[in-house]
């Protein structure tokens, strides 16, 4: 099957939102499972991640990512990882260098500043983005010589805030934070609610001063054929869950 890759007319630089179509992999991981965290088998995962880079015409071990730990921490990329840092983040201004974000329901968020030659790829779940993973990325693209007034930053396929319940202890770590965070929770049944976790994203970007933020519109709770979702396992009562593949390079 072929590989089906969702892009952004917003990101002048190559990329590729990849959905689970197309992969090695099967029973529960059935499609493009490209994560080695995952129970899948090894082979498989490594012949999905091969797809991937060759899709994203890069050599294999140019195909980067990292330990994700829902942090805020983020590195430079400057070539290929003999052992995987821990790190939400990764930027670059290195040609032939595909930064690649493993999620499952998190933002897969992509960067750019194609004038400054400078990229950058950030896990954001709930924890990270209040954590501030997406203003580290863009201040570490800084660093690197890029405008944030120039950076297009596009969310991947996430779940939406229809399929995203949370209880009153999540609502309250967020008003704690600040108040208007209101606005990005709906009212559910009895004491849940329902939390815009793209929402809060695209205001922490626009906050952040990028110049052009935008989603790709795809959840990936309420589509199974083509995205995994971690919330949707979980229900489903599945043992595990595979990992979709988002990648950025020059």
């Amino acid at each position: 099957m072929t590989l089906e890759i969702l892009t952004s007319d917003a990101m002048p630089v190559a990329h590729g939102f990849f959905t689970r179509k197309g992969g090695a992999s099967s029973g529960v991981f059935q499609g493009l499972n490209c994560g080695p965290g995952s129970s899948d088998q090894r082979q498989a995962v490594s012949m999905n991640r091969d797809r991937v880079a060759k899709a994203m015409g890069v050599d294999p071990h140019a195909l980067v990512t990292v330990h994700q730990t829902h942090s805020a921490d983020v590195v430079e990329v400057t070539g290929s990882f003999t052992t995987l840092p821990e790190a939400d983040a990764m930027v670059s201004r290195m040609p032939g260098v595909a930064l690649g974000i493993l999620t499952a329901d998190c933002m897969p968020v992509l960067f750019s500043d194609s004038e400054a030659g400078v990229i950058g790829a950030a896990h954001a779940g709930w924890k990270g983005a209040q954590g501030g993973v997406l203003e580290a990325t863009i201040e570490a693209m800084e660093a690197l010589g890029a405008n944030r007034k120039r950076i297009s930053a596009v969310i991947g396929p996430a779940i939406s805030q229809r399929a995203y319940e949370v209880g009153p202890e999540f609502f309250e770590r967020f008003v704690d934070d600040d108040p208007e965070n209101a606005r990005f929770f709906a009212g559910g049944v009895e004491d849940r609610m329902q939390f815009d976790l793209i929402g809060y994203g695209m205001h922490r970007l626009r906050e952040a001063g990028v110049g052009q933020a935008e989603w790709t519109g795809y959840c990936t709770y309420t589509d199974p054929k083509r995205f995994f979702s971690y919330r949707r396992s979980v229900h489903e009562k599945h043992a595990d869950y595979g990992r979709l593949i988002s990648t950025v390079r020059l």
